[in-house]
């Protein structure tokens, strides 16, 4: 069994100034998430109107699948027009650790 891991860490637009208006952007985000059947949510940056960290986890059976899972998600994230994708970290986990 393997478990992967990513971070994105996402910069929202300017009109982002409250936190119901930073709702209406990562709100949409892990609804598209959740398509590609992984656990999300949002991780950190909480309490920043113009940041949000978004946390994606999937589970294996072959690390190959982790790997395109999140592979898919990144593309998912990074294709989106009105927020701009700063970095992303990821981690795989298995059997052997």
């Amino acid at each position: 069994m393997y478990t992967g891991t990513a971070v994105f860490d996402v910069l929202l637009p300017g009109d982002s100034r409250s936190l119901k208006a930073k709702r209406s952007y990562v709100r949409p985000i892990i609804a598209a998430l959740r398509r590609f059947e992984v656990s999300v949510a949002e991780v950190g940056a909480l309490d920043l109107h113009a940041r949000a960290e978004i946390g994606v986890a999937v589970v294996a059976a072959e690390p190959r699948h982790a790997g395109e899972v999140l592979d898919s998600c990144e593309r998912a994230v990074a294709g989106r027009p009105e927020i701009e994708l700063l970095s992303v970290k990821r981690r795989l986990h298995g059997d052997d650790e």
